[in-house]
């Protein structure tokens, strides 16, 4: 049970949230930007504050309670309702300016949308963008982000989602790769070429089994769900990889194999919930990227 003698400090609980999310203090103080004697003090408050403890040390670092268990969910909220607040209130209501979270998949991130947003920065300067790079879908409901691209269409009534693209995925490799292994000329001929493939995401492995190259009857010389990590790693020689044919063919140093091979469509939406639609800065963001994605698919 909880007893709480006094105020609980904001402060407090984001050094809470971070060392629960870090699983160190070293690491949550370089997260907040602030010193790890403070991070410590911080956490002492907090438990004096609430009357328990909220870690304990092992191993691997700081182990939470299961009292701090059951309070990441709120930390968490409380967390993302303030970045919100701060985004809100960044510019007036009216203004196409202030701050704006988009979350984007990482490889979109690196490859596609940064000229989208060189774009949407000549047009409207005083917009700020904040840029999550992740696979996994940010809450919009929560407003964790603001806007998303997303590979999955969503489902949620509260959400307005645009299709803007079905993006042709294709086989490439460097030059290098095919003056050493020879170019491949059919599917059949890719079972006796080296791979740069997913690891572990369950839904480019299934892609991968499809494709007949599962772990288990291709030669993968590099397994790794980042899709950055996997071009990089394409480009310098390692093995052929399933690469978005947009971006793919415009690096000189890969080549596109088997372009008469249909491998997969990649559907991607633009994604808002429906409360921010009509918000200037919103609205600015949310054009600009599907005008952004017609062009580049």
């Amino acid at each position: 049970m909880i007893f709480m003698s006094k105020d609980i400090s904001w402060d407090d609980q984001r050094c809470f949230l971070a060392v629960l999310e870090e699983g160190s203090l070293s690491a949550a103080a370089r997260r907040l930007g602030v010193s790890q004697p403070t991070v410590r003090a911080r956490i002492s408050s907090l438990e004096e504050s609430l009357g328990t403890p909220l870690f304990t040390r092992s191993v691997n670092g700081l182990a939470p309670t299961e009292t701090a268990r059951e309070l990441h969910k709120s930390a968490k909220a409380m967390a993302m309702a303030s970045a919100d607040f701060i985004r809100k209130a960044s510019a007036p209501p009216d203004a196409i300016a202030g701050t704006v979270r988009l979350s984007v998949p990482e490889v979109m991130g690196t490859e596609v949308i940064p000229t989208m947003l060189a774009t949407l920065q000549d047009r409207y300067p005083a917009i700020r963008i904040e840029l999550e790079l992740s696979n996994k879908p940010a809450d919009i409901l929560q407003q964790e982000v603001d806007l998303a691209v997303r590979t999955v269409q969503p489902k949620q009534e509260a959400l307005v989602a645009r299709k803007v693209a079905s993006i042709p995925l294709g086989f490439f490799a460097s030059p290098a790769y095919l003056a050493r292994h020879g170019t491949p000329l059919s599917m059949e001929d890719l079972s006796r070429h080296h791979f740069v493939g997913p690891d572990r995401s369950l839904s480019d492995l299934a892609l991968a089994q499809k494709l007949g190259l599962s772990k288990t009857t291709a030669k993968i010389a590099l397994a790794t769900d980042s899709h950055p990590a996997q071009l990089a790693a394409a480009r310098a020689g390692l093995g052929i990889a399933i690469i978005q044919v947009p971006f793919g063919s415009r690096h000189s140093d890969l080549v596109h194999i088997l372009k008469d091979q249909s491998v997969y469509a990649l559907d991607t939406w633009v994604v808002t919930h429906e409360n921010l639609r009509a918000v200037p800065r919103i609205r600015a963001v949310f054009d600009c990227l599907v005008e952004g994605f017609t062009h580049y698919r």
